[in-house]
Parts: structure tokens; C-alpha cells; sequence
């Protein structure tokens, strides 16, 4: 890795139609991973006592923080993929790539065993929930990395 110049400003460039397949991919991963027919649904529902009544009763809510914040995320990895190609004078799809996996490794994998350990939440829960949002980060920073 050579010498940067960190004087030399980057230019922030996303592609707005990357975020937006991102936002679709993001949202179909949600629901393949959690959904009652689903690959965990079953076995999430389970362990945390979640019912089908439960989630009748709580609305559109869980949806409405669902998708802001699968948009959030496409945001943040488009925003911070552009800053590492920029700083890393490459544009390749495995940048995209390594900043979901270090975002997700750093902010999201580490946030939540923090709180389930503490909140004492079974451990296939956290497994179930952590390798969802790797899922999530990876499968969102393939477009934006491909489209970018």
C-alpha cells in the first residue's frame, strides 16, 4: 500500500440506482431469513417468543423501521464505499465488499452480542441474527460495488 497524500480531497461519487437495487436486494434477504416460510422464521419466532398474533398486533410498525433502516444501510455502504475506492484509487467490487464485511464485523456483529449478551438472548439467536446482517452487508454491497 503506498503513501497517501492526505491532503488530496476524494471525490464522493454513489450511484443512486446501486442504492436503489441495494434497498431491493436488502429488503428480499429480510424476507427470505425472517418470514414465517422463510429459512429461521419458524425457529426466530421460537426463541423469541414472538407470536404470529404478536406481530398482527404490532402493524406496519416493524416494516416502517424495517425499511428505513435497510435504506439507511444502503446509504452508509454506498457513502463508505465511495470513500474507500477513493482513498484506495480503485472503483473494484471488492471494496464495496470489504466495507460491508467491516461494518458489519465492527458495528453490527459486535453491537449485537454486546446486547444479547447482556440481555441474555440465546446464543442461536445471536448467531441467527448475526449472520443475517452479514448476509445483509454482503448481499447489499454487491450491487452497490457492481453498480457503483
Amino acid at each position: 500500500m503506498g503513501r497517501r497524500d492526505w491532503g488530496t480531497s476524494v471525490e464522493l461519487s454513489i450511484s443512486w440506482s446501486a442504492v436503489v437495487v441495494a434497498i431491493v436486494v436488502g429488503m428480499a434477504i429480510a424476507w427470505v431469513w425472517y418470514s414465517d416460510w422463510g429459512l429461521v422464521g419458524g425457529i426466530w419466532r421460537q426463541l423469541t417468543g414472538v407470536t404470529e398474533e404478536d406481530s398482527a398486533r404490532a402493524g406496519k410498525v416493524p416494516f416502517v423501521v424495517l425499511v428505513v433502516s435497510i435504506v439507511v444501510t444502503a446509504l452508509v455502504l454506498a457513502v463508505a464505499s465511495s470513500i474507500a475506492s477513493g482513498f484506495f484509487g480503485s472503483d473494484s467490487s471488492w471494496v464495496a465488499l470489504a466495507v460491508g464485511l467491516f461494518a458489519w464485523l465492527g458495528f453490527s456483529l459486535s453491537t449485537l452480542a454486546q446486547h444479547n449478551g447482556f440481555e441474555q438472548k440465546p446464543g442461536r439467536l445471536t448467531v441467527i441474527n448475526g449472520v443475517y446482517q452479514l448476509v445483509l452487508f454482503l448481499g447489499m454491497a454487491v450491487p452497490i460495488g457492481l453498480l457503483q
